[in-house]
Formats: structure tokens, sequence, C-alpha cells
């Protein structure tokens, strides 16, 4: 890879990071006081991809240690945001279920960036925004399953 493609892929992940760092400030301000942005995360992850999965496959999703996800699920636990069930198929583990207060609160959540959101499509038009979506969700999806290959 020559000099120049690597400064780029380091600027690329360079600005993403600066943008995660934004947009996290962003959605944590708009959340209700006690709320940070790695619980509405858990709540979105589930919505995402369904529920019933695991604590430890949702803290390897989001490469956290266990004792980590374990504070967020107990804190949604407590708020009634999700349900911690044992699994059926085996008595030892868990499977974490979003509730309605759940989906409710991730949606109001949602809807509360509404103002943010559309002062950012006053500087940045949809249609750059469709525009940059497929390549980063192949980056997305790149970085996904190399992070699972390399364990």
């Amino acid at each position: 890879m020559s000099e120049n493609a690597m400064l780029d892929y380091f600027r690329l992940f360079n600005e993403i990071g600066i943008i995660e760092q934004l947009s996290r400030n962003m959605m944590e301000a708009r959340l209700p006081p006690g709320f940070v942005l790695a619980q509405f995360s858990v709540l979105n992850h589930l919505v995402r991809v369904g529920d019933g999965r695991t604590p430890v496959a949702i803290a390897k999703a989001f490469q956290v240690p266990k004792t980590s996800m374990t504070h967020s699920l107990a804190v949604l636990e407590r708020e009634g945001l999700i349900d911690i069930r044992k699994n059926p198929k085996d008595g030892r583990s868990k499977l974490v279920h979003i509730t309605d207060a759940g989906r409710k609160f991730r949606q109001d959540a949602i809807d509360s960036v509404a103002p943010d959101l559309k002062r950012i499509a006053g500087a940045v038009p949809p249609e750059h925004v469709a525009r940059l979506l497929p390549d980063l969700e192949i980056l997305r999806s790149f970085l996904d399953k190399d992070r699972d290959a390399s364990k």
C-alpha cells in the first residue's frame, strides 16, 4: 500500500472517531438524566438484531467486558426497559428481551435528536448521506467479520 493510501485510511478512521465522539455527546445530551449512550445502544442493538441475546453475546457485540455489560443491563432492567429471563435451552444462562417501555424509550431518544438531525441535514444534504451509507456499511461489515475472525 502506498504511503498516500495509508494516510487516507488513517484520515478516514480519524474522521470516523471524531464524528463518533461528537455524535455521542449530541445523543447523550438528549437522553434522560442518568442514562448514557451505552445503555441506549443496547436497546438499539436489541431492536436491530432481535431479542433473546445472552449478556455475553451482547458484550461481545460491543467489545466490552461482561462486567461492564452487566452494569448496563442492570440499569436497563431496573428501569423496566429490558427483561432478563432464564434461557429455556440452558438453565445456566440468561436471555435479554427489550420491553415495550424499552422500545418506547429508544424511539423517544431517536425522536429527541430530530432537531439536531434537521440542523445536520441543512449542512449535509440527504443525497450525500445516501451516497455515504453503502460504503460505510461495507467498512462496518468488514470490521465486524475481521474482529470475529481474529479471535
